[in-house]
């Protein structure tokens, strides 16, 4: 129960040991052949992680003797080299590195330095080092590489300076790899000012102008100040500016009509109405403009959204601009609008699931070039995505008329496989680092042992006998994440665990809730840690923030309620479970507008119901956030699976999305208590 726009994703903490994994879980999960620690061995390592939070350098010199031969040294090893990073000499960072040959913890300190000698220009030992980084997963590496293999002729400059562009295009903040690989490929030709220009105006459309500035900066430092300037009032330089005959004004003056935008789009569009912009402006600033204006109008749920984006062209829109002129387009029925935004889309983004969804619909709305026709083209994308996996893939089922029901489990992992996970270096010391309340540190080696550690990661029947052992462990996080990495067979019993059913299931049937519902935003909030916490203080397995915990237990009649109880499992589901109902019943039973209450809060979901009355899939994939647009989806997919699996029969997740529309004329007065 995360409110939007403060954070994203759980940033999960543990304290003390885990109840879950005792010793006789370790010792089954083949922990047991790890070189034995005594207890000062791992009081040694958890003194380390705070000696390294506090970059007590001294402490964690001495301290590291005490770590040798447990089977974390390979942790304590990388606390202790990292902030010796920028001082060390090559010789004893190579030395540090070898000491956790083949760990999680080699690569990432490797990566850290490989940032280092980028920054300080030591080529000579950034080739040395790249060859041997396995992760291959940082821009900022892989631009710096991408420009040293374009000097060297190792790759032709075009392909490099095309790679170049989209990791740097791709990054959010302004740093140093991409951009300095981006100079290097303009300074040669090889990288054209459109790429620069192109990183700007998604930098000030996302809210980011430093990111635009450092791109400006680029090609003229003065025009990166005023870039600054246009950020800070980007109405004053537009009342200032009568002319663009240039291409740097006309770029400057569309990255001030979209910084505009922002705050009113209204505005935006008179300002891109003006005479001096629709002469001097080009085709594709043009359309560019108006499809920032369309997004914002649309995420703002306006009816003139459409409007906007028929100013511009699609050729030249965004991937961005135009998924909000579909949605804005099924949003009112417009699904000629729907059907061309996703044509205009890129391979890639055309490709995912939901635009595959969207322009089926689209194709099976406007009944062209014959009903037959789009009828048989329309179930011929559905059939290209349907299966029992996420949000789209179970619509897509439901179309063709197909069963949602749990799929027939796979072959479960043999012996050899389990023993091979249970031996397997990587997730022994993950599940050690768990035991020990290093969660964080173990849930990263955890996902490198899973995805990075070898290229593309653990094959199929590998991954099933990996999550096998999280599930036998109780790590629901990780045994969830892990069978979801499976490409081809699915094991429900995995991916939709049910942990703590004998306080879920009856609380939520006391209350008149849905298990399944409950077990679906669970799922999604927390992966079932019982601990969990957010960065916003939401705490347990329903993430309830401390605010909604004291209103609901005084709502429920919890007198003695103490703020720390909601860490507490029964607790926790006692008032999530409550709050959910309360929810529920002021949004009358709808699913999607409950969860999306549950997540951004109730006097956003009651906003964005405003408007036409829309089915239910229409209205989730119109929410502003795109965190809560996420949430909501997952969350009824979720509960799909689930009621599947806890009635054994067919579900239906469009008949749980139902309508949505403005609140009923008879409806109950809504609960303006509700926090």
């Amino acid at each position: 129960m995360k409110r939007v726009g403060m954070t994203q994703g759980i940033q999960q903490r543990i304290a003390g040991s885990w109840r879950l994994i005792m010793a006789g879980a370790l010792l089954q999960a083949g922990v047991a052949g790890a070189q034995p620690a005594s207890g000062g061995a791992d009081a040694a390592l958890l003194e380390m992680r705070e000696a390294f939070r506090r970059n007590n350098t001294a402490q964690l010199a001495s301290l590291l003797p005490q770590a040798r031969g447990h089977a974390l040294e390979p942790l304590a090893q990388y606390w202790n080299m990292r902030p010796q990073l920028e001082s060390a000499s090559p010789t004893d960072v190579r030395a540090a590195l070898a000491r956790m040959a083949g760990t999680y913890w080699e690569d990432r300190l490797r990566n850290d330095w490989l940032l280092l000698l980028g920054k300080a220009r030591n080529w000579t030992d950034f080739e040395t080092e790249l060859p041997k980084f396995r992760m291959q997963d940082d821009r900022q590496v892989r631009c710096y590489g991408l420009m040293l293999d374009a000097a060297a002729g190792r790759i032709a400059s075009e392909a490099a300076a095309a790679q170049v562009q989209a990791n740097w295009l791709a990054q959010r903040e302004a740093e140093d790899g991409c951009a300095t690989a981006a100079q290097a490929l303009l300074a040669s030709g090889h990288l054209k000012p459109e790429a620069v220009w192109q990183r700007a105006r998604l930098a000030m459309d996302a809210n980011r102008p430093r990111v635009a500035s450092q791109a400006v900066a680029l090609l003229d430092a003065e025009r990166a100040q005023t870039v600054e300037q246009i950020a800070n009032d980007p109405a004053k330089y537009l009342d200032h500016k009568i002319t663009a005959l240039r291409t740097p004004t006309k770029e400057l003056v569309t990255l001030a009509i979209i910084r505009l935008a922002a705050s009113d789009p209204t505005a935006a569009a008179v300002e891109a109405d003006h005479v001096r912009w629709k002469t001097q402006l080009t085709r594709e600033e043009r359309s560019w403009i108006w499809g920032v204006i369309g997004k914002r109008a649309a995420q703002k749920l306006q009816t003139e959204a459409l409007s906007h984006f028929a100013n511009g062209e699609d050729r030249f829109m965004h991937d961005e601009h135009l998924a909000w002129k579909a949605r804005a387009g099924m949003r009112v029925g417009a699904w000629s609008d729907v059907r061309d935004a996703v044509n205009a889309m890129s391979d890639v983004q055309r490709s995912d699931p939901a635009w595959v969804y969207w322009k089926a619909r689209a194709i099976q709305a406007l009944r062209l070039p014959d009903p037959i026709a789009a009828n048989s083209q329309a179930n011929a994308l559905f059939e290209s995505i349907a299966a029992p996996r996420g949000f789209y893939e179970l619509l897509a089922m439901e179309a063709l008329g197909l069963p949602i029901a749990v799929p027939p489990a796979p072959e479960a992992p043999s012996a050899d496989e389990i023993a091979a996970a249970q031996a397997n270096p990587g997730l022994r010391r993950a599940l050690i680092a768990m035991r020990l309340g290093l969660r964080s540190e173990g849930v990263r080696e955890w996902n490198y042992t899973v995805g990075l550690h070898t290229p593309g990661g653990m094959p199929e029947r590998e991954l099933l006998a990996a999550a096998d052992l999280a599930c036998r462990a109780e790590l629901w996080d990780r045994c969830i994440n892990t069978s979801e990495r499976t490409p081809l067979v699915l094991d429900h019993a995995q991916r939709y665990p049910m942990p703590h059913r004998d306080t879920v299931v009856p609380r939520a049937k006391e209350i008149g809730l849905d298990p399944a519902y409950v077990y679906g935003l669970i799922r999604q909030e927390s992966r079932f840690i019982v601990e969990a916490r957010s960065g916003v203080g939401a705490s347990g397995l329903m993430q309830v923030m401390p605010a909604t915990a004291r209103w609901t237990a005084r709502k429920i009649g919890l007198t003695d309620f103490k703020p720390g109880q909601i860490t507490e499992r029964d607790t926790n589901i006692l008032i999530g479970t409550a709050y959910l109902k309360f929810a529920l019943d002021d949004f009358e039973g709808s699913l999607p507008m409950a969860a999306a209450a549950y997540n951004a809060g109730p006097s956003r979901s009651r906003a964005w119901r405003n408007g036409p009355t829309v089915p239910g899939d229409v209205w989730a994939e119109n929410i502003p956030f795109e965190e809560t647009r996420d949430y909501v989806k997952r969350v009824l997919a979720n509960t799909t699976h689930y009621a599947a699996i806890i009635t054994g029969q067919p579900q239906s997740l469009r008949a749980r999305l139902g309508t949505v529309g403005p609140r009923s004329q008879t409806a109950q007065a809504i609960n303006t208590e509700l926090p």
